[in-house]
């Protein structure tokens, strides 16, 4: 009978990682994935990108889903074959070695806790235009506080706080995209069919690209950081009773979630509103909502808006934590971080990551333009550095697995991947020539040569811890 490679089930670490309680159903699991990609990106950013590139917009959100749902792909693969915690960092680890797994689990870690910090203090500012007396970093340390005692209460917890906040974003997509489709078509009260958006502006006739193609293409490098958070799901499923088919069930429709949330949410958006309208800066779904005659769209939007960023503050602080647990568990942070609560969670890894996202609000509330800045530079590029790390551990693994463990398979094997690979690499280069997103590279390759650097000087800690455990 087939099995795995050594070096492959070493690197999953088991299919839950040691201790870590099984609570997420296929529910939570199936909402994470859905709601997983959509977050305050989508809603508010949206329209900056609208703007830049022109009413083509939905065709940038398609290209980066497209790189999205391959990268997604690959992780599918690997993570039904060999289900763990750490999931894309053991792949790393198996197929170019320890510093890839290493820096992949840090760099992730880091990516999330500036992440928490950043939406604890977005979520505040929402707050505070209805409170505006209480001070931002009162509100922000609220909302740490409680999306920590979710995590920290059971990871059941975590999963249905998730699938109730992943549930009301959803709910707002598909609603938007039902009356919004109403609109267009002109089955709305007062609406006339209409897709003059698609070529005129504001002031009038724009055509098409009004920037030239080329800004379909140079709006991708801002894009695909909204769309990040499908892979989510592929480290909550280990904490499942049957992860290979929640992991299989999630990349399959990450397709549709794509296609429909972002690419179709963005096409009429761009039918409703004018592209160079003001309203689009602030909220572009509310505009649209606005534009369409519904009462208190903003009041509305700000609430699903606010949802959005707790959704990603309690995922982050859930995926920030399990990222640092498997690196405890591989003696590549303090061994305390191993240790688990009652209720089966990493508690001292959850607290840590709490803290470190706390911190980053404190940054931001003394020195929004120094530190908190070149926190959230540092990191800018990283889940790109990780995209790249998922699709050449792909390459290497595929050629290693038995094929009876494919459960889920990459689409043209190798081509596909290799054309990941080929616009993962060509995204870095445009961020590398785009004056407003080069200090996001260097200083993200910069964190990247840290932990690097941090990987080579614990070299000798690391062989003796295992040494001792054998």
């Amino acid at each position: 009978m087939s099995t795995r490679t050594d070096d492959q089930s070493a690197a999953a670490g088991g299919p839950s990682g040691p201790g870590l309680q099984k609570g997420l159903s296929q529910r939570h699991l199936t909402m994470i994935a859905i709601g997983g990609v959509i977050g305050a990106g989508l809603f508010v950013g949206s329209g900056e990108v609208i703007r830049t590139t022109g009413p083509g917009a939905f065709l940038t959100y398609a290209l980066t889903g497209v790189l999205v749902i391959l990268v997604m792909r690959m992780l599918g693969e690997m993570a039904t074959a060999n289900p763990g915690t750490g999931s894309f960092s053991d792949y790393a680890r198996s197929a170019l070695g320890n510093w890839a797994g290493f820096s992949t689990a840090w760099l992730y870690w880091y990516f999330w806790v500036i992440v928490v910090g950043f939406e604890a203090v977005a979520g505040a500012r929402i707050i505070q235009l209805y409170a505006p007396a209480l001070p931002l970093w009162l509100i922000s340390l609220v909302l740490m506080v409680l999306m920590t005692v979710t995590n920290l209460v059971s990871v059941r917890s975590f999963g249905e706080f998730e699938y109730w906040f992943a549930g009301i974003k959803v709910a707002a997509i598909v609603l938007f995209l039902l009356l919004g489709g109403l609109f267009v078509l002109g089955a709305w009260p007062g609406a006339s069919t209409d897709f003059s958006g698609l070529t005129t502006g504001a002031q009038g006739p724009t055509g098409f690209f009004p920037h030239g193609v080329g800004a379909v293409f140079s709006s991708i490098v801002v894009v695909v950081f909204s769309m990040v958070g499908a892979e989510i799901a592929t480290i909550a499923a280990a904490e499942s009773k049957d992860p290979v088919k929640a992991v299989a069930r999630a990349t399959r429709s990450v397709v549709v979630r794509v296609a429909i949330f972002f690419v179709g949410s963005i096409f009429l958006l761009v039918c409703i509103v004018p592209w160079d309208s003001e309203e689009l800066r602030a909220s572009p779904y509310a505009a649209a909502l606005g534009q369409m005659g519904i009462p208190y769209a903003p009041l509305v939007m700000n609430l699903v808006v606010l949802t959005a960023v707790l959704s990603c503050l309690n995922s982050g602080l859930y995926t920030a934590s399990r990222m640092l647990f498997v690196l405890a568990d591989r003696h590549e942070a303090p061994k305390a971080l191993v240790r688990l609560g009652p209720s089966g969670v990493p508690r001292a890894a959850i607290l840590t990551s709490t803290v470190v996202g706390f911190l980053c609000v404190v940054a931001a509330a003394i020195d929004p333009e120094g530190v908190f800045l070149f926190l959230l530079n540092s990191s800018g590029a990283v889940i790109l550095f990780v995209y790249l790390l998922i699709a050449v551990s792909q390459l290497v693994l595929r050629r290693r697995t038995d094929p009876e463990w494919l459960v889920v398979r990459m689409w043209l094997f190798p081509v596909l991947t290799i054309v990941a690979i080929a616009a993962i690499v060509a995204i870095l280069v445009a961020m590398g020539f785009n004056a407003d997103t080069r200090t996001q590279l260097f200083l993200s390759l910069g964190s990247w040569a840290v932990f690097l650097l941090l990987f080579a000087a614990t070299a000798g800690r690391r062989r003796a811890a295992r040494e001792r455990q054998r």
